[in-house]
């Protein structure tokens, strides 16, 4: 028997949409395929009854969101920089108490700068906030683009600005100011 390319018509002139990103007014919906493809007419219904899905959704009234909110407390992305900042320091000193040595205290230093910064401006560039839920989602993936580029030249510039720098110890603050947002989920998990 042979095999169908994904995405096209079958012998029906039915589509089949198995995984294809299908735009429709703005937003993407993904099709996915569980047990086979399901084929799909050319104005996008099911071919039978069996295939349209139960909606359960069911919109929450002003009492119940207001209830809603109560328990789910929003959790500030500032807390998270402070975290960071806070686990930054400690290894600092963790560093500087172990080794003696101010150049392996200085590149764990700007390995947690390199995290801290990126994070203030994400925070910063994020609390502005965006009128709708699009804009919302486009300024979260363009200053998360800004954080990593970021990043990344101050990990060009770490030779320049820590002469000896111990790339080592350097990783070692990235990586461990970086665990500060498991730190504040964990404790905002606790409450």
């Amino acid at each position: 028997m042979r095999q169908r390319p994904e995405n096209v018509r079958n012998e029906a002139g039915a589509i089949d949409l198995c995984g294809f990103l299908f735009i429709i007014k703005g937003f993407v919906k993904v099709l996915v395929c569980y047990k086979g493809c399901h084929m799909m007419n050319k104005d996008m219904t099911p071919e039978t009854e069996t295939e349209v899905e139960e909606n359960d959704f069911k919109p929450l009234s002003a009492e119940e969101a207001q209830e809603w909110r109560k328990r789910h407390k929003t959790f500030s992305i500032w807390r998270i920089v402070l975290a960071q900042v806070l686990v930054g320091l400690i290894a600092v000193l963790v560093a500087w108490f172990l080794s003696s040595k101010s150049q392996i205290a200085y590149s764990v230093a700007y390995g947690a700068l390199s995290v801290v910064v990126p994070s203030l401006v994400f925070a910063r560039g994020l609390a502005r906030g965006r009128g709708s839920a699009g804009g919302a989602m486009v300024g979260l993936f363009g200053w998360e683009l800004v954080k990593i580029l970021l990043t990344v030249a101050m990990l060009v510039a770490a030779p320049r600005i820590v002469p000896g720098v111990s790339w080592l110890a350097l990783l070692i603050g990235m990586v461990v100011t970086m665990k500060a947002y498991w730190i504040a989920l964990l404790l905002r998990s606790g409450r």
